[in-house]
């Protein structure tokens, strides 16, 4: 058996190459802007149809990179293929032309070929070429003919027709009848150009002599080689029936809509016999050659005549049925006569549009240009005429539309600019709608997802940030976040913080605070101090990864909170040559004497730096008070003989924060009998009512005071020339440079006073030294200050003293105990002086007093 099929096929492969060497090579016919081919069924795979990439004029090196593809509908069979390397279309699977195409005909195969980048279509048809692969065949293989011994000479006896599925000259072509003394064959052809035979008598019958006469009859088609079929007839004499039926006509057509339902009458035939009795009886049934499919499809009643429908039709497999019907009488040597009945099928709309959706480009850019193919669509409807027209559109509030390349072929493009960060994705519905009635429509969705791109920049959560920080945080804790949003996706939404360049008072920023770069949080590098900087600002960027990256700036103020650190310091009274501060008080003083005033600053702000003033410890507490609030310090009642003649005091100044700091001062009241000619350690004291009348007491001690304060001033400048010369005189030496401010040899230095107040001015930048002027003290020999007033000082209401130490004995580079350029002058990380709350209005201007008159003359003395 395998034996039979190998030889089988190689016999048809050799008659294919037979037939191509006839026929020549396959035929390129362009016709309308399309190519068609004509190839041979049955060819082998791998069979050359044609190159296409040179008909078409493709570069084939492009080929596989562009896609170059057919196109066909869902579970539709391939039978060609194209060949990606060399463009060459070849045979894929083996092409049976009658299975292909069912009815006659020319049998073409349409191709769709789509190609990419840019987007072409183009439309090829193949020709199938029907060779002789098939031998005629007969219904039956024998055939029982019964004819009247009364037939005429020349009687004609139809014979049953053989079938060949191909088409033209290989299909039926001729008959033979085997050699015999009484019939002769006569070939017919009908209106189709089919072929049937007609058994014609050519000498009497007689029954008596022979009762049955066996013909071969040959069935012969035009193909090369030639192939045959045949079919033995066996010829029955009998008793005469003269008479056939006849049809009212030879051939019928009817037409019927396709959804016509089963039982549907198709047609009533009729056939008339003259005779009578069973002879003039008639029978119909379909020909012996009827297909299959008519059988199935038809149904023909025996005695009425009638066709009726019993299968369901498709115009869109067959439009066109054809009926072989035979009639027959019932008597002897009965003849059958044939008649063909064409039903042509009316299209119905009863096929929906089908949507293909062949090359999807997705997603697409959100700044792709409008015009921007998106997609290929084919639109097929198997109904003919209107019904099989289509029209497709896509659903409203789109930015897409769809153009029409070919018939039944659209490309969605895009019609307008595109916003991912508005509408991320579209589901386009895609209607396709034919023309039939009632119409019928196919919708389906296609998804079209948009990219990204980078085209928004990062935005703050705030227009401006505003930070409060205590001073003296902890470095490196967090102070605050700030935060942007980008409504971008994926990298271009990735967003880095940094801060911009910039100086903090001569300082970079990047020494004050730090970000992290991906969370936004703000750390502090440093310990901020109130009283350095209360307040500054910084640029922070945020950058997002896309390209090219975007960026946004936002201010973050940042304002730092004071916080009580600062424990008030006593500016009145200073305590003489690290001893207490002493005072006389006279003996005779009543109730309500101002003594003196304390005064204090505190380099705090606000509460921190509200001071109040207490009496800590006394000699005696009903003799004197402290009011609270300006320090002044009174007598509570008239001395008695036995108070004491020294009074010590502690006062306690207290500020307003939480926990409090306080500072202390010791004050010694020597209560006397007369007061000296001399100042008080206080900057201002007030005289008894009844001493400050109009008296000559009072004119004797103005006269008394002026006397001394001339020879006092005197003393001052000749002792200030006597320096002077002896500093001139050691600059060589171990004594102070004169540009610095310093103190004589012998004079020990004090232990208390300004020297350990964080109050100290700070000078603006770009001004000069401080200027230094030696004062003679007035307390004990070889102890002196220098007062530095800086080039503000006519603004300040306070002056700032430094006590000089004098040289060491272990230093032996005088270089290094005095250098001319060193100057008191205030660090920058010096702490200002608050001025929120400065002492009271009243004691002003006595310390401007004192700081400008009486400092020379008391150098121990208290500010006012």
């Amino acid at each position: 058996m395998g034996a039979g099929a190998g030889s089988g096929r190689g016999q048809l492969f050799l008659r294919s190459l037979l037939f191509l060497l006839l026929a020549g090579p396959p035929a390129r016919h362009p016709a309308r802007g399309q190519l068609r081919y004509a190839v041979p069924e049955e060819l082998e795979h791998g069979a050359f149809v044609a190159n296409l990439g040179e008909d078409l004029g493709l570069d084939v090196s492009t080929l596989s990179a562009r896609r170059f593809r057919i196109v066909s509908r869902a579970r539709a069979r391939q039978h060609l293929e194209v060949n990606l390397e060399n463009g060459i279309l070849f045979v894929n699977e083996r092409i049976d032309r009658e299975e292909v195409c069912e009815a006659g005909g020319t049998c073409l195969l349409h191709l769709q070929l789509l190609v990419e980048s840019p987007l072409e279509l183009y439309r090829v048809e193949v020709e199938v070429l029907d060779i002789n692969d098939h031998a005629p065949t007969f219904p039956w293989q024998e055939y029982v003919l019964e004819v009247a011994e009364s037939a005429v000479l020349g009687a004609r006896f139809p014979l049953e027709s053989a079938q060949d599925p191909d088409v033209g000259t290989n299909s039926v072509h001729t008959y033979r009848l085997s050699p015999n003394g009484f019939f002769s064959l006569e070939v017919q052809t009908r209106s189709d150009a089919s072929k049937f035979a007609e058994l014609v008598l050519e000498r009497a019958l007689d029954r008596e002599q022979q009762r049955v006469h066996r013909v071969l009859l040959t069935a012969l088609d035009g193909g090369v080689p030639e192939r045959s079929g045949t079919a033995h007839i066996l010829v029955t004499v009998l008793d005469a029936n003269d008479n056939v039926p006849a049809f009212d006509q030879p051939s019928y057509g009817v037409s019927l809509p396709e959804d016509a339902p089963a039982g549907t009458l198709v047609i009533q035939l009729n056939a008339t016999d003259l005779d009578e009795g069973p002879n003039g009886e008639i029978e119909y049934s379909f020909s012996g050659h009827a297909p299959p499919r008519v059988r199935e499809l038809f149904h023909v009643e025996p005695r009425s005549g009638q066709v009726l429908l019993k299968g369901r039709l498709d115009y869109e497999r067959a439009s066109l049925h054809e009926l072989y019907v035979q009639a027959k009488d019932r008597g002897p040597s009965a003849v059958a006569v044939h008649c063909r009945v064409l039903v042509h099928l009316l299209d119905v709309n009863d096929n929906a549009p089908e949507v293909t959706l062949t090359s999807v480009s997705t997603p697409v850019l959100e700044d792709a240009p409008p015009g921007t193919v998106i997609a290929v669509i084919s639109v097929l409807d198997r109904d003919s005429g209107d019904n099989g027209r289509v029209s497709c559109e896509v659903g409203p509030n789109v930015p897409f539309e769809l153009r029409s390349s070919f018939r039944n072929y659209y490309t969605l493009v895009t019609t307008q600019a595109l916003d991912r960060e508005v509408v991320p994705e579209y589901n386009v519905s895609i209607t396709a709608r034919d023309m039939g009635s009632p119409a019928l429509l196919t919708r389906s969705t296609l998804t079209v997802p948009v990219s990204d791109v980078n085209d928004n920049a990062p935005r703050f959560l705030q227009p401006s940030y505003s930070v409060y920080v205590m001073e003296n945080n902890a470095p490196g804790a967090s102070i605050c976040s700030v935060s942007a949003l980008d409504p971008d996706c994926q990298q271009n939404a990735y967003l880095s913080y940094s801060i911009a360049e910039g100086h903090i008072h001569g300082m970079p920023v990047g020494t004050y605070v730090s970000i992290n770069s991906d969370s936004g949080h703000m750390y502090a590098l440093r310990s901020l101090d109130y009283e350095q900087i209360r307040s500054f600002q910084i640029q922070v960027q945020a950058q997002d990864a896309g390209f090219p990256p975007l960026s946004a700036n936002v201010t973050v103020h940042i304002f730092v909170l004071d916080q009580n650190d600062n424990a008030p310091v006593i500016v009145s009274p200073m305590p003489r040559n690290g001893s207490v501060a002493t005072e006389l008080v006279p003996r005779s003083a009543r109730p309500g004497y101002l003594v003196g005033t304390v005064s204090a600053v505190d380099a705090d702000a606000g509460l921190n730096s509200r001071l109040s003033y207490q009496l800590l410890q006394a000699t005696d507490f009903t003799l004197f008070s402290v009011a609270p609030d300006t320090g002044e310090l009174r007598t509570l009642r008239s001395f008695l003989e036995q108070d004491a003649s020294r009074q010590q005091l502690v006062v306690q100044v207290r500020d307003g924060g939480q926990p409090a700091l306080s500072a202390t001062v010791s004050l010694l009241l020597s209560v006397v009998e007369t007061m000296p000619q001399t100042l008080s350690d206080f900057s201002e004291f007030s005289l008894p009512p009844e001493v400050s009348s109009s008296s000559p007491l009072t004119l004797y001690l103005l006269v008394s005071l002026g006397s001394i304060s001339f020879t006092f001033l005197l003393a001052i400048l000749i002792l200030t020339a006597i320096r002077c010369r002896g500093e001139r005189r050691s600059r060589q030496g171990d004594s102070c440079s004169p540009p610095r401010c310093h103190c004589c040899p012998g004079s020990r230095p004090s232990s208390d006073g300004l020297k350990t107040s964080n109050l100290m001015a700070q000078p603006p930048a770009g001004t000069t030294a401080a200027t230094c002027l030696d004062v003679p003290a007035g307390g004990p020999p070889g102890y002196c200050y220098k007062v530095c007033l800086g080039p503000e000082s006519a603004q300040s209401d306070f002056m700032f003293l430094k006590p000089c130490s004098p040289p060491r004995n272990n230093e032996k580079d005088p270089g290094k105990r005095s250098r001319p350029d060193q100057h008191l002058q205030v660090s920058k990380e010096a702490k200002q002086p608050n001025t929120d709350w400065l002492p009271p209005s009243t004691q002003r201007p006595a310390l401007k007093r004192y700081q400008i008159q009486h400092w020379g003359n008391r150098g121990s003395r208290w500010k006012g």
